[in-house]
């Protein structure tokens, strides 16, 4: 099976990952190639690059499994102010280039917040301006996430996924990311989740479904909080993720943990190795020796 976490990316950049995720016992990864909630970007360090691509290749992880993560602050749905609307499709523009220029080809992007104005308005937005962003001879995909519908969050359901991917021109650059936490908090019954991809195929296509984010949910169904929790210490509980996790029909799929921090530690061991032995691990906690603090994932 193909898993991993999300990684850091500092100073030593994609190198710097690639140990990280190494340090998990993960073969994949999931990275920001600067701060998820800013627009400043240090100039990637080929050298560095080389090095980590190497360390991937002799480990097995491949780059075709590897994702990247476009920054929060792209907003591809509201269109009120146009400068801003026009700087979210040009930072994901040079976002892409910097993918492209490590070799990557999966850029997972959030669709985005209507705030005032319509949904429909928002949802052609979106297509708008994916299509001016994949008007390009890039070869990165970009993949829409799944939201949990908090506030006025765009792609809360399959009908909105389904809206924006059939409005992009050049489908071979578009895809879909599951992030089960915001299913979950979107109200979707994971314990069903065979009929959710029936569903999904017939709608969109399973085989546009290129990344899976595997969280668990600190909220009931239907909530529409996205609060992540670790592994079997949220409402959806391990079986019904391990069997997520073990679904044949996204056996080729990136499995990526987003899930929050134990204290001021990354538990993304623990829970691989959980997955791996497909086994819950009721003493994430004590394993830290921290108190009952899960911290709130950003």
């Amino acid at each position: 099976m193909i898993i991993g976490s999300h990684v850091n990316f500092g100073k030593k950049q994609l190198l710097g990952s690639v140990e990280q995720a190494l340090s998990y016992g993960a073969n994949t990864f999931m990275f920001y190639t600067g701060a998820p909630q800013n627009t400043f970007r240090s100039k990637l360090d080929p050298e560095l690059t080389k090095q980590a691509l190497s360390l991937m290749q002799e480990n097995n992880i491949s780059l075709d499994h590897i994702i990247c993560h476009a920054p929060y602050i792209i907003n591809l749905a509201n269109k009120d102010n146009l400068s801003s609307w026009q700087f979210s499709i040009n930072f994901l523009k040079n976002e892409i280039k910097r993918v492209q220029e490590i070799g990557c080809k999966y850029i997972v992007v959030h669709p985005g917040n209507y705030l005032k104005m319509s949904l429909d308005i928002a949802l052609n937005n979106i297509i708008e301006a994916l299509n001016e962003v994949l008007d390009s001879d890039d070869n990165v995909m970009v993949l829409i996430e799944t939201m949990a519908g908090k506030g006025t969050e765009c792609g809360r359901c399959l009908e909105e996924i389904k809206t924006i991917v059939k409005g992009i021109k050049k489908q071979e650059l578009i895809g879909v990311c599951l992030d089960t936490c915001h299913l979950n908090d979107s109200g979707i019954d994971l314990n069903n989740f065979d009929q959710y991809l029936d569903d999904f195929d017939q709608n969109i296509g399973i085989e546009k479904i290129k990344c899976l984010h595997l969280n668990d949910s600190k909220n009931s169904i239907g909530s529409h909080k996205d609060r992540h929790a670790n592994l079997g210490y949220g409402t959806i509980g391990f079986n019904t993720l391990l069997n997520i996790y073990l679904n044949p029909k996204l056996k080729d799929v990136p499995k990526i943990l987003e899930t929050p921090y134990v204290g001021e530690y990354a538990p993304y061991k623990i829970e691989i190795d959980m997955l791996k032995n497909k086994t819950f691990n009721p003493n994430l906690n004590s394993y830290f020796n921290t108190d009952e603090n899960f911290g709130k994932y950003s």
